[in-house]
């Protein structure tokens, strides 16, 4: 009987924070899953050449914040930090930087449900939804 409960090995792109003392693990990770379904998404919407992917952590949600993923193309040299994955511009807010230190950004698409989503290993659950 095969075992369904096998681990899946994910390959990952890393964004460094760029925070002084910062360590490896404390980089960005996105799943080149979610990298395709990112690019796949800004094609079959036709999103303009000069918007990029803009990643956030948004006050809300009962762990304190939620994670915002969309298209953006207000771009704020003094707040925001650019990088380039696979030719694709990713911003993040400097305030955001910190609460995103070590999380992995992945697309999923199983029994379970289909999207986006983000696993934060230092965030502990706070209460029944584990968010």
């Amino acid at each position: 009987m095969e075992n369904l409960n096998q681990e899946i090995e994910v390959t990952v792109e890393r964004i460094p924070t760029g925070i002084e003392g910062a360590t490896e693990a404390d980089d960005i990770f996105i799943s080149t899953r979610a990298l395709e379904k990112i690019i796949e998404i800004r094609n079959q919407n036709n999103v303009p050449e000069n918007y990029f992917l803009r990643m956030a952590v948004q006050g809300g949600g009962c762990s304190g914040f939620n994670y915002a993923l969309g298209f953006d193309s207000d771009f704020d040299p003094l707040n925001d930090m650019e990088t380039n994955v696979q030719g694709l511009r990713i911003v993040i807010d400097r305030r955001s930087l910190f609460f995103l230190m070590g999380v992995t950004l992945d697309f999923i698409d199983n029994a379970q449900g289909r999207g986006f989503v983000f696993s934060n290993p230092n965030n502990l659950p706070t209460c029944g939804c584990q968010g």
